[in-house]
């Protein structure tokens, strides 16, 4: 009878703990808040720009900054119009571009935005830079990394919130925060999942269209993206991204809804 209890307490805690992603419909796990993520998340963007080389101040750097912000614009544009506001609650919005050979960009919990220089030739243009910024600041709208997070939690059993998690494991919590927003290994990879990467490529249409940027670039940029890896190890970017049929696919299959809030056809 114990054991059974403590099964039924168990399901009855991912059951309570599951949050609605509000812009997909996609239910995730959700037992962190974002007010117990974003400091931890900040101290670790911090890190990651004592540790690089920022060229954010170059031409290139500057062009990355306005993408980011017009991106942002769009983004608290459409939650406001959808009614949800408080997704970017606690946001505070930062873009940089980094020198590195790494084929790679992401967006931290609460806004903090990395490109490094290694995406650049892929990305070509602006328009290109603004299809890789939809998409990694889509992965913080939709709360991926809090997502992952919670997940790495409940299978290590520790149920509660950030705070109690430490009280109770605090290396592990670490671990698994770190992992959670890429950390560990190889700085700033986020290993989302399949599901969560095509969720972040269906918004960031949406967010690259709202703020100016034609979302049909996109197949195009991917269909680079794709060439860069044949005969070599894929870049991090596409790690664990769908295979670039597919997403090129489902790319096309929304863009008429993206379009939609495109005001340069």
């Amino acid at each position: 009878m114990y054991k059974k209890a403590i099964v039924f307490l168990f399901l009855g805690l991912i059951i309570y703990s599951c949050a609605t992603v509000p812009l997909s419909g996609r239910k995730q796990l959700s037992i962190v808040s974002n007010a117990e993520v974003l400091p931890l998340a900040y101290d670790q963007y911090d890190q990651v720009l004592n540790e690089s080389k920022v060229l954010t101040n170059s031409t290139k750097g500057q062009q990355v900054v306005t993408v980011g912000r017009k991106i942002a614009d769009a983004v608290e544009k459409y939650l406001n119009d959808n009614g949800h506001p408080e997704i970017t609650d606690g946001f505070a919005w930062e873009f940089n571009l980094l020198e590195s050979d790494q084929v790679n960009a992401w967006c931290m919990p609460g806004g903090k935005v990395a490109f490094y220089t290694g995406i650049l030739p892929i990305c070509q243009d602006e328009t290109g830079i603004a299809v890789v910024m939809g998409h990694e600041v889509a992965h913080a709208i939709a709360n991926h990394a809090r997502e992952r997070m919670s997940q790495g939690m409940v299978a290590n059993g520790l149920l509660g919130g950030i705070q109690a998690a430490m009280g109770e494991n605090p290396t592990l919590t670490q671990t698994i925060f770190l992992q959670a927003i890429g950390f560990g290994g190889q700085v700033g990879m986020l290993k989302f999942s399949r599901d969560q990467e095509l969720e972040a490529d269906q918004l960031g249409l949406i967010f690259m269209a709202m703020a100016g940027y034609d979302s049909r670039e996109a197949p195009a940029f991917w269909q680079r993206m794709n060439a860069q890896s044949e005969g070599a190890r894929p870049p991090e970017f596409l790690s664990t991204h769908p295979g670039p049929e597919r997403r090129i696919d489902q790319l096309n299959d929304q863009m008429e809804d993206a379009l939609k809030y495109y005001q340069g056809n």
